[in-house]
């Protein structure tokens, strides 16, 4: 394998797409959010924060289960995110698909 295969292979390479669906006065998403930047710089994380108040279909669909976290297109995140997984599915995706 040539650098240029090792590196496109590289987790550190990958830049992840994240959706963080979240509310105003929200404890658990503060939480949720300070870990995800946390890892943001070493993984590469593209976050996009959304608010989720005042657009009626978003609050009908994660309305309970705020934070909601999707990583390239997942669901992995509701209610809280736990670092462990966090790192597991970002270090490792095709080992963090099979949970």
């Amino acid at each position: 394998m040539n650098w240029r295969d090792w590196f496109k292979k590289c987790p550190a390479a990958v830049k992840h797409e994240v959706k963080f669906y979240t509310r105003r006065d929200c404890p658990l998403c503060d939480e949720a959010m300070a870990t995800l930047r946390k890892h943001a710089r070493r993984h590469r994380l593209d976050v996009e924060v959304i608010d989720i108040e005042g657009n009626a279909e978003l609050e009908k669909r994660f309305g309970m289960e705020i934070p909601v976290v999707f990583i390239d297109g997942r669901k992995r995140f509701f209610g809280q995110v736990d670092e462990v997984l966090l790192r597991r599915i970002l270090e490792h995706p095709a080992q963090g698909d099979a949970e």
